[in-house]
């Protein structure tokens, strides 16, 4: 189906009878216990060309407090036509020591693109914030091109007042989500707006008030749903609408318990979501290495705004993500067999490395919990919820699967004499005789007792040599810049990670250019 029209039916509410069953089935593969995420996400389809020569315009819609583990019990017809017509990603927060599950720092994350290690928004206070550093996106783009016209209604007023920054042509407020809706949907009727952010927030409310088993949260997002349907039916009045490439994002800030409340690293407080409609999302598409830290620069690019390195954003255009070697292993990971504290339906883990990688456990002692003896691969969901509080939930620079080494849950169990002593080795990376390579990963180092993180580097098979230490807590994605010996074509990496219930070691995305 053309991908244009999908999405004008899915705005105007009239999605294929034969389409919409498949939405209950995408919400269960988005859960944490997910299915492997469609192929490409994202596609060059032919709408893409019919795009190109129309507007760019964006709607972002953050439901405040949506829980999307309980989509499935509440009637979201518009919502689930997004899915429908679009990608659905599901993904977790931090959790202190990072920051608490609360609206400041989730919003803001969302609004910059980059987690609350940069942008500092703690709490709801809002203090120590570097939004001078990492402004929101809709600064960036009045930034970029001043013609573009940027609106923000909010009903909660930080997210007018305090996230989304000064150089925004239009911030308006709500005294309830009821007039909130009321204002966007004559904004978006009347005025050229090019990038719209539109926050709704009583669904927080009632997930505070009665918890989100409760009828009265399903009636909330009932009520959310209904007004993001009105705010979608403004988008396709629009006089111009016929001429223009509409990107349409619904996430969350942030999810509740269910008996209400939020701030703590539970999975049901961390989880979010993304739902992305629009050129280029795959009808129907589930995935799993999306985060809302994804969704600023997904909408810079529809603008043609490529993010500048010197932004630092943690977060990628979601077109731009591409799967790493560790995420192919998400079909063939397995479910629990020590950690017994975890759902036993919950599949997260294996030992056995991607094609090209191998482990060398050589100085591993026997025995110790079987899931985390020598480097592991595993999900979020799987291993920060092994033992919460520890800093696991710290890790939201890996996505999808990654390779970790945790000492201290391996020490869980009893095992021989020694310490935790495991290497991850990489294939080989082809490199440019007498050229400069650049080694990146993702990674979180976490220091509790006693450990080593070293990587090495060999060319052609040579000795390794040391490339980088870690002794001190660092979570960052790494550049490394290492000479290529005249005559060598290849370079090898070697992750060896040492302890004795001591904290742990995650890596992902791992590449070598030259």
């Amino acid at each position: 189906m053309h991908l244009s029209r999908t999405l004008r039916a899915v705005l105007a509410g009239t999605v294929a009878a034969a389409v919409l069953p498949l939405v209950a089935a995408h919400a269960a593969a988005a859960h944490p216990a997910a299915a492997p995420a469609a192929a490409g996400g994202q596609e060059a389809s032919a709408s893409g060309v019919d795009a190109a020569a129309k507007h760019p315009k964006s709607l972002v819609i953050g439901i405040d407090g949506a829980t999307f583990a309980t989509f499935g019990k509440a009637k979201m017809p518009r919502v689930k036509g997004l899915m429908a017509a679009g990608m659905t990603a599901t993904g977790n927060l931090y959790a202190n020591p990072m920051a608490p599950t609360y609206s400041g720092p989730g919003w803001s994350s969302i609004a910059t693109g980059v987690w609350p290690d940069k942008h500092k928004v703690l709490d709801n206070s809002f203090n120590g914030a570097r939004y001078d550093l990492y402004p929101d996106y809709a600064t960036r783009l009045e930034s970029a091109d001043p013609t573009l016209d940027t609106l923000v209604v909010g009903t909660w007023s930080p997210i007018r007042d305090t996230v989304f920054g000064p150089a925004v042509d239009t911030r308006l407020g709500g005294v309830g989500d009821a007039d909130t809706t009321t204002t966007a949907v004559s904004r978006l009727t009347a005025t050229d707006a090019d990038a719209t952010f539109v926050h709704l927030d009583e669904v927080d409310g009632a997930g505070h008030s009665y918890g989100t088993e409760s009828q009265n949260y399903l009636d909330a997002l009932q009520a959310a749903d209904t007004r993001i349907g009105r705010i979608l039916d403004a988008v396709t009045s629009r006089a111009t609408y016929a001429d223009e490439d509409w990107q349409i994002v619904v996430t969350a800030d942030h999810g509740h318990t269910a008996g209400g409340g939020h701030g703590g690293n539970t999975p049901a407080e961390r989880q979010t979501f993304v739902i992305a409609t629009g050129a280029g999302f795959t009808p129907g598409s589930v995935r799993n290495d999306v985060k809302i830290t994804d969704i600023a620069p997904t909408v810079l690019t529809h603008f043609g705004v490529t993010p500048a390195p010197a932004w630092q954003l943690d977060g990628k255009a979601i077109g731009a993500l591409t799967p790493d070697a560790f995420d192919a292993l998400r079909p063939s990971l397995k479910s629990r067999v020590d950690e017994l504290g975890l759902p036993s339906t919950l599949k997260g883990w294996t030992t056995t490395a991607p094609t090209g990688w191998s482990i060398d456990n050589a100085a591993m002692p026997s025995g110790g919990a079987t899931e985390w003896r020598g480097w592991s691969f595993a999900t979020d969901e799987f291993w920060s919820n092994s033992q919460l509080g520890q800093g696991r939930e710290t890790n939201v620079r890996a996505r999808n699967v990654f390779a970790v080494a945790d000492s201290d849950e391996w020490d869980d169990k009893a095992h021989g004499a020694g310490q935790f002593d495991s290497t991850l080795v990489s294939p080989s990376f082809a490199v440019t005789a007498g050229a400069t390579a650049t080694v990146s990963y993702a990674t979180n180092y976490k220091v509790d007792g006693p450990q080593t993180g070293d990587v090495y580097v060999s060319f052609d098979g040579g000795t390794p040599q040391l490339l980088q230490s870690y002794r001190a807590d660092r979570n960052t994605v790494e550049k490394l810049t290492v000479a290529v010996p005249a005559g060598a074509t290849t370079a090898r990496l070697r992750f060896r990670y040492t302890g004795t219930n001591s904290a742990f070691w995650t890596v992902d995305q791992v590449t070598v250019t030259s």
